[in-house]
């Protein structure tokens, strides 16, 4: 008989009445010992019947008063007692009842492992064509394509990352060694990771979650990782493109904010990725790769409205990415940005 250890979920909320049952729902009805599972909803001031809902699965609820999504990770995280920590966040579904006893099992079996995660987004019909683009290429930045470092199953490539990762087939999961030349955007959207290794990581004010492995490389040149062959699914923006944009202004100003901060972000991407910016532009200008990535995906995968969107997703992240380049040059980045971008009005719409 399995013994199996106790789960913390960590889950930052904000408006998030939206997706948030659906969320809770899922992780309430996984076939995992219920003395074993603890939910956490870290809030930041919902408005909305965001708490309503979260009362109905738990009563751990605790105020988040920076607000953000890292912030809310890091609160949680403080209040939790399990063994392991599932980062699941608001607009998270896990697909299937076993979900959780799968991404726990290699981490019983290879006491090695710091942490595992799915190695794609659950494709769904019935969610908008955004959310499903994103399921379909693996990534809700489509920056990261033209850099490799995707960390979910990509149909353009059929690869789940571009990097060259040290990898043994399991059966069940993929045995991974991420190093300084290997490192995806590994941490969000349903990864698992181990107490003792978190608590090694000296979490502060906030939890990027893709820093943490990097932070984990540097200090020690490689680490073991368990990528699941299970998916996660991802209610990303729906079909709202005005949500996608909002995404994408704040991941930028976010980072530039933070860049100038102690609590400095971890992942390396202007030492190691910035070469490969000009490759993106240039993608963008002529725009036949892009189109191009969309067709190959279409032969996949035949969603006409998920691979149309591929290339404007391209062209509005150039735009608010050159933007923000062009104002973080010189003075004019303490001036544009000097605080994060504001949560007012902030939910999740799909």
């Amino acid at each position: 008989m399995i013994n199996w250890p106790k789960v913390s979920i960590l889950t930052p909320t904000l408006n998030s009445a939206q997706t948030l049952d659906e969320c809770l729902k899922s992780i309430a009805n996984q076939d995992y010992p219920k003395e074993k599972l603890e939910i956490i909803v870290a809030d930041g001031g919902s408005t909305d019947n965001t708490l309503a809902i979260a009362k109905k699965y738990t009563s751990k609820i605790v105020q988040n008063k920076l607000r953000t999504g890292e912030s809310g990770k890091a609160v949680a995280f403080k209040k939790s007692s399990g063994e392991l920590l599932a980062l699941i966040d608001s607009d998270n579904i896990l697909p299937s009842k076993d979900w959780l006893k799968k991404m726990v099992s290699p981490l019983i079996k290879d006491k090695t492992l710091i942490g595992s995660e799915p190695w794609q987004y659950t494709w769904r019909k019935k969610d908008g064509f955004i959310t499903r683009w994103a399921a379909l290429t693996g990534f809700n930045d489509p920056l990261v394509l033209f850099l490799g470092n995707y960390d979910r199953i990509n149909l353009v490539t059929g690869k789940w990352t571009g990097l060259p990762v040290q990898t043994h087939d399991c059966g069940s999961y993929l045995k991974v060694v991420f190093t300084k030349d290997g490192l995806p955007t590994i941490g969000a959207n349903g990864t698992v990771l181990r107490r003792n290794f978190l608590k090694r990581m000296n979490i502060g004010n906030y939890l990027f979650d893709v820093d943490l492995i990097a932070k984990a490389v540097e200090q020690k040149g490689s680490v073991n990782f368990a990528k699941v062959k299970v998916g996660i699914v991802h209610l990303y923006c729906g079909s709202k493109i005005a949500s996608f944009i909002r995404k994408q202004k704040r991941r930028v100003v976010d980072f530039l904010f933070f860049e100038q901060k102690a609590e400095a972000r971890a992942y390396p991407w202007r030492k190691k990725y910035q070469g490969k910016i000009p490759i993106f532009v240039l993608a963008c200008a002529t725009l036949l790769p892009l189109f191009y990535q969309s067709i190959k995906g279409y032969s996949k995968k035949r969603d006409f409205k998920a691979w149309a969107f591929h290339p404007l997703a391209c062209w509005i992240t150039l735009v608010i990415y050159g933007t923000g380049y062009i104002l973080s040059l010189g003075p004019l980045k303490k001036i544009f940005f000097k605080k994060e971008m504001t949560r007012k009005n902030y939910g999740q719409k799909i």
